[in-house]
């Protein structure tokens, strides 16, 4: 099967094309890094990831060229900066650590590059001054505007009319602008504003010059993928394409725009107001990166995602029933051969609900077979399978939720084995009203028993697990 993506440009899916085979190239908006990232800003990340890996799966990690950039300058991290009376390098320091921390524990493999807004200013300078000599750009006031009504094309990607945009646009309506859709390139800095010197005076970049520039650097005038959240559309994508269309002459700048759906959490949109904001920083204190990256790939990528409890007790379980079944193997099987019914779905534009159905068929199949040769091709295919989508020894994965849980929710562990010897001399002395009282005491803290015969003795052990 070829790999199709859903391209919002052309509003249909398309086989995947690349302009060489060789450099397979991708550029995806990264975190404007002025504070913690939300899981909303997890959500393109894991995306995007499995987008990374599914195409090193299939072109070769050395054929895949993955950009994503740092946004270090932006009027919220200056806004956060002279609240917390600190420089803004500190600040994006301290929040792009951060961030890496909190992607890297959700398993997502660092980009190929990614590069920075602020060391890449020269490159911005000079796709201005290209802008202004092909007449789509001017200068005004010390501000440098692109010029909506110059580009005939401006509009299509979100498929917006120009006028419909005008008449529905928040947009700042300003003296030295030639029509309010016009938007900044570059804008005058003062006071403690970060800046540099430039033809226009001193100043620094609009947004969504940031991107067409850097991209332009490390990918080319014209590259395979360009991705983000639906929110980016418009304006961001909207504008870049525009500024880097009209500052080379090309009639595209990505082959393939992809978008990923909204995130809200249990039915309602996600805001610090309603108390239901949440940081992955957060998310991590409570869950393993492992049922964080799972639960977001339980929904198509271009459908909205709510985020609820139950499904994050869905994901927790599937996991744990891949990790009985694969601590099993009798050995880590090496890299290559997954499910075709698995490859299917994922190559047709990304379909991980398709393709994590098919891996639970896949263990079913697993739990009927006998033990043997087979069972060892099956139980590889599994393991492949998970790590294909970024789930790396899943057969570890109980014994490290375990270890999580107990850590995580402070538990006292010496009370708990207390009880289960309490409940266990209770069952030799056939009270079994004391035992199912202790139980419940037990599962009223969030600890389930599990009770299982050891084959060697006959005996009755009890272990327990966090209750989810």
């Amino acid at each position: 099967m070829v790999l199709k993506l859903y391209n919002t440009r052309t509003r249909q899916k398309e086989d995947f094309v690349p302009l060489d085979p060789k450099a397979v190239r991708m550029y995806v908006c990264g975190p404007t890094v002025y504070d913690f990232a939300h899981i909303g800003n997890a959500r393109p990340i894991l995306v995007f990831d499995v987008v990374f890996r599914l195409l090193r799966h299939l072109y070769g990690a050395e054929h895949v060229i993955y950009a994503r950039n740092i946004t270090d300058v932006e009027d919220k991290i200056n806004a956060r900066a002279a609240e917390e009376g600190i420089s803004i390098r500190a600040l994006t320091e301290r929040t792009t650590a951060q961030f890496h921390a909190d992607v890297a524990a959700l398993g997502a493999l660092p980009p190929t590059i990614e590069p920075r807004a602020t060391e890449h200013i020269p490159e911005m300078i000079s796709l201005v001054e290209r802008l202004i000599a092909r007449g789509h750009a001017y200068a005004a006031e010390g501000h440098v505007l692109f010029d909506v009504a110059s580009d005939p094309h401006y509009g299509e990607l979100a498929r917006r009319s120009v006028d419909e945009m005008r008449a529905g646009a928040r947009v700042e309506v300003a003296p030295y602008k030639r029509d309010p859709m016009d938007f900044v390139l570059w804008k005058p800095s003062e006071g403690t504003d970060p800046g540099w010197d430039s033809p226009w005076g001193y100043g620094r970049p609009g947004w969504h010059l940031e991107c067409s520039a850097m991209s332009e650097k490390h990918l080319g005038q014209i590259f395979d993928i360009h991705g983000g959240g639906i929110d980016l559309v418009f304006p961001h994508h909207e504008n870049e394409v525009a500024q880097s269309t009209c500052a080379h002459g090309t009639k595209i700048m990505a082959n393939i725009w992809m978008h990923n759906g909204h995130l809200q959490v249990e039915g309602a949109k996600m805001s610090k107001s309603l108390g239901n904001f949440i940081t992955i920083h957060d998310l991590l204190k409570g869950l393993p990166g492992e049922i964080i990256r799972y639960q977001m790939l339980m929904s198509h990528y271009r459908q909205p995602l709510d985020w609820t409890a139950s499904m994050t007790a869905q994901a927790r379980q599937a996991l744990v029933k891949f990790s009985r079944q694969l601590k099993h193997a009798p050995k880590p099987p090496a890299f290559g051969d997954v499910p075709a019914s698995f490859m299917e779905a994922l190559e047709d534009d990304l379909n991980t609900p398709e393709a994590l159905a098919s891996l639970h068929a896949l263990e079913e199949e697993i739990r009927e077979s006998g033990e043997g040769a087979e069972k060892d091709r099956l139980l590889g295919q599994l393991a492949n399978a998970l790590s294909l989508i970024g789930l790396d020894d899943v057969a570890g994965f109980e014994e490290r939720l375990t270890v999580f849980e107990k850590a995580n929710l402070a538990i006292d562990e010496t009370m708990v084995q207390k009880r289960i010897e309490a409940r266990l001399a209770a069952r030799k002395a056939k009270d079994w009203k004391e035992a199912d009282r202790i139980r419940n005491e037990l599962a009223s803290m969030g600890i389930a028993l599990k009770d299982a015969k050891n084959p060697a003795t006959g005996e009755i052990e009890t272990t327990w697990e966090i209750a989810r």
